[in-house]
Formats: structure tokens, C-alpha cells, sequence
């Protein structure tokens, strides 16, 4: 539904925001559970390559039909990262590492099964780098055994909560450094209310200023000339410009 979708996108915005990217240049980042590539939507938005895997032959194939920007991998994150080490730049997962919680077979370990996870994925990130997973952990045990897990692994870090006295918005992102530690990022919404709206207010200053900067407007013209020059440059078959692309139709009665 167009509600999941638009949850996706924020929680997606949220979790490359996490990421401290530098802004000089395109960086490559691993999507962890990226289903149908609503998340590497965004990470192609933003000017970055990104490769995602998935246990799901379904969703990926979803991902082909949309014709997403980024390369598909079909894998268990049980199994671990498949990559050389020092691959990515940065790493992100929406709602999905929970599920390594789950034995879903007899000879599924959690503990284990997260370990390797997190083990291979700090060998697949570069030194200095992040991992910002989102997810939905069912109690403060779970959580506990995730944190452990990575940190076992090497990570350091911790969880960022956004909205802690929300039930509808509170979000939990497990935000991991790979080497030197860095300073955890502050969760939105943990202030007293009347500065929750001062900070609302901020996030879209913010993103009225990154326009101006010189990104353009989604769905705009030049968004779309500029996506297509990006899928000229990865050697896909775009159409030609012409006057009329990015034209709005007229409703039809």
C-alpha cells in the first residue's frame, strides 16, 4: 500500500541519514533484506551505488519488474555477507535482522546465526565505515541478544531510538561502527514536546536546503533527465530526451 510505501521511504532516509556519508562523492552501500528495492530507491536518489540481497525469490523479482538501479543478490543473511572484505562503504537493513531471531529450522541457532551475520558483515564493510539497521525487536531480550551478537562480532555502537514516548513512531535503529568509534547519533523526538516541533520543523528546512544546494525536486524534469543519464552511464536501454519528457498529462474525463 501507498502507506507501507511512504514508511519505507522515511525509515530508508532515516537509516542513510544514520550513515554519515561524506558528501563529496558516491559511496557503494549493501541493503540487507532490500525486497523489492524500495530502499535502494532511495540510495540511488541520493547519487549512491548499492547492491542488495534477499531470501526471497519473489520480492527480488518484483525488484527486476521495477527495473531498480542497484545489482540483486539472492542469499540468506543467516549464511552470511558474501563479499570481499572491505567491499562497502556502508551498510543498511529495514526491518529485517529481527528475523535471525527465528528458528525456522531444526538446525537454526540464533546466537550463531547472527554471529555470522554480523561477523562476515563487518569484514564486507571498509574501516571507518557504518551499519544503521532498522528493525523490530519484540522484547528488551531480543534486542539484548542482537547487541551482543554484533558486538561479539567486533562492532561498536549501539541502538538510537527516534520517538521513545511514541507508540506509532517510535523507531529502533542499530547504529554499528566498524574500527575506530564513533559518536552515537542523537534519536529524533527526545526532547520535550514543545522542541519535538522545533526539530520537525528543522528536518524540512533541511530538506527544503538540500534543493536549493542543487538536487532536484523528485519526479521533477530534471530529476528524471538525471536518473536516466545515470542508467545511460550503467549501459541500460533509456529512451531519447524529447520536449515532452517530464511532461504532466492532462486528466482525461
Amino acid at each position: 500500500s501507498s502507506r507501507v510505501v511512504e514508511i519505507q521511504a522515511q525509515m530508508s532516509e532515516r537509516a542513510v541519514e544514520l550513515l554519515g556519508l561524506p558528501e563529496d562523492r558516491p559511496c557503494l552501500l549493501l541493503d540487507v533484506g532490500c525486497g523489492s528495492g524500495l530502499s535502494g530507491d532511495h540510495i540511488s536518489e541520493e547519487g549512491h551505488y548499492w547492491i542488495g540481497m534477499d531470501i526471497s525469490p519473489a520480492m527480488l523479482d518484483v525488484a527486476v519488474e521495477r527495473e531498480v538501479e542497484g545489482d540483486l543478490l539472492l542469499a540468506d543473511m543467516g549464511h552470511g555477507i558474501p563479499f570481499r572484505p572491505g567491499t562497502f562503504d556502508g551498510c543498511i537493513s529495514i526491518s529485517a535482522v529481527q528475523w535471525l531471531c527465528n528458528a525456522d529450522k531444526k538446525s537454526h541457532s540464533p546466537p550463531k546465526r547472527l554471529y555470522r551475520f554480523f561477523s562476515t558483515l563487518y569484514a564486507a564493510l571498509a574501516r571507518g565505515s557504518r551499519a544503521v539497521l532498522q528493525l523490530y525487536p519484540e522484547n528488551s531480550e531480543q534486542l539484548e541478544l542482537i547487541t551482543a551478537q554484533a558486538m561479539r562480532a567486533g562492532f561498536t555502537g549501539g541502538v538510537v531510538v527516534d520517538y521513545p514516548n511514541s507508540s506509532k513512531a517510535k523507531k529502533f535503529f542499530l547504529c554499528l561502527f566498524v574500527g575506530a568509534s564513533g559518536t552515537l547519533p542523537k534519536g529524533l523526538g527526545t526532547e520535550c514536546a514543545g522542541e519535538e516541533i522545533h526539530q520537525a520543523k528543522f528536518t524540512n528546512e533541511r530538506t527544503r536546503f538540500r534543493n536549493v544546494k542543487g538536487k532536484s525536486v523528485k519526479k521533477s524534469r530534471d530529476w528524471i533527465l538525471e536518473k536516466k543519464e545515470r542508467r545511460r552511464r550503467q549501459g541500460k536501454e533509456v529512451r531519447a530526451d524529447t520536449k515532452y519528457t517530464g511532461r504532466k498529462r492532462r486528466p482525461r474525463f
